[in-house]
């Protein structure tokens, strides 16, 4: 089912929080909110599932305007980042709750319930408490209770939040089986990145009510729009440097070294301020070439490292690369940078 966000406006007294937003998700599609904390993501998701009013504009599923629906007729499953079990029920009435609410018949509940158990590997679960559970297969439960009404929509607040980073990983990995699986069109709000990228076939980045970006994750890290979207996007983090154009190259401020720029950026004017973005990946040590610097922070990654060279004039990049052993901090080492994948943005942080 699609979902289609028109002009919404969500206040909360004389603070507007979200202002004349507009977002599309497609059928079937899995889509994430991030952004950092406080930018609107959730309220978003709680105007979706009707736990919001809309202050303007509107909400359709499918040809459908909802907007003025109860979440009871919206037809949405919501997985809370707090799980909302009831501690009084066993997993089997967790799960059937909404069933049993609508008041469907006993042999159809239990089949259901067996379905969808089954299909999250909790079906051996059925008579425990949510106390007697790991956080995982409280999880798992919180998914069953979302999906076994059949949603046409399914909304997830930040739902790996509590989970250790092994159940993370799997969970990830579930969730989007699941969704794959099932087709539903499904929002998922975080701010971790990876998951995010991992998860979805599309981003909306967010900050302070307003989306920056919409775009698949490999195409949003390749081309963010803006410093923040490049800045939110990576793991380890971008670095950014500021200099100025002269002769159709990039100086670093403090520095005599001149960088080639990606093409198209070559015409840019003398003696305009800009920042370059250079991703980690894009940065290798070298015998020779135009930055050196002293490695101010060396961060083991197992079968890597992530090097941090602080450079002549003080500003730093980032290197990630194989465990070597003849690089340590203090040492000097010159770097070379993969100028054709080069990020180029103005003094304000626009992509130029």
């Amino acid at each position: 089912m699609r979902i289609l966000i028109e002009n919404f406006t969500k206040r909360f007294g004389a603070d507007t929080v979200i202002d004349a937003m507009n977002l599309e998700v497609a059928d079937g599609e899995m889509l994430a909110l991030l952004g950092p904390s406080g930018c609107g993501k959730s309220t978003t998701l709680f105007a979706v599932c009707g736990l919001h009013v809309v202050d303007d504009g509107r909400i359709l599923f499918g040809d459908e305007d909802v907007t003025g629906w109860s979440p009871q007729r919206r037809n949405v499953g919501v997985v809370f980042q707090s799980y909302a079990l009831y501690p009084h029920m066993n997993v089997f009435d967790n799960v059937a709750f909404p069933l049993q609410v609508k008041r469907e018949p006993g042999p159809a509940i239990r089949r259901r319930v067996s379905e969808i158990t089954a299909m999250l590997e909790i079906e051996h679960l059925l008579e425990r408490l949510p106390a007697h559970l790991s956080g995982g297969q409280q999880q798992r439960v919180a998914l069953a209770r979302a999906l076994i009404r059949r949603p046409g929509v399914l909304l997830l607040d930040e739902p790996l939040a509590n989970l250790d980073a092994r159940l993370r990983l799997d969970m990830r990995s579930e969730i989007r089986r699941l969704q794959r699986e099932t087709g539903i069109t499904a929002i998922l709000v975080t701010h971790d990145q990876v998951e995010a990228m991992s998860m979805c076939d599309r981003i909306a980045i967010m900050d302070r009510g307003h989306v920056h970006q919409i775009a698949s994750p490999a195409d949003m890290y390749r081309n963010p729009v803006s410093t923040f979207v490049a800045g939110f996007l990576g793991n380890p983090p971008i670095a950014f440097l500021s200099g100025r154009v002269r002769g159709g190259r990039f100086w670093l401020d403090g520095s005599t070294a001149g960088i080639d720029l990606p093409g198209g950026c070559e015409a840019l004017e003398d003696g305009r301020e800009i920042r370059l973005g250079v991703r980690p990946e894009h940065v290798r040590p070298a015998d020779s070439g135009p930055l050196s610097g002293k490695v101010s922070f060396v961060e083991t990654h197992g079968r890597e490292n992530l090097y941090d060279v602080t450079l002549n004039g003080g500003q730093v990049l980032r290197s990630i690369q194989p465990v070597r052993g003849d690089i340590a901090p203090g040492q000097t080492v010159h770097c070379r940078l993969d100028t054709d994948k080069l990020l180029v943005f103005d003094r304000e942080g626009t992509r130029l």
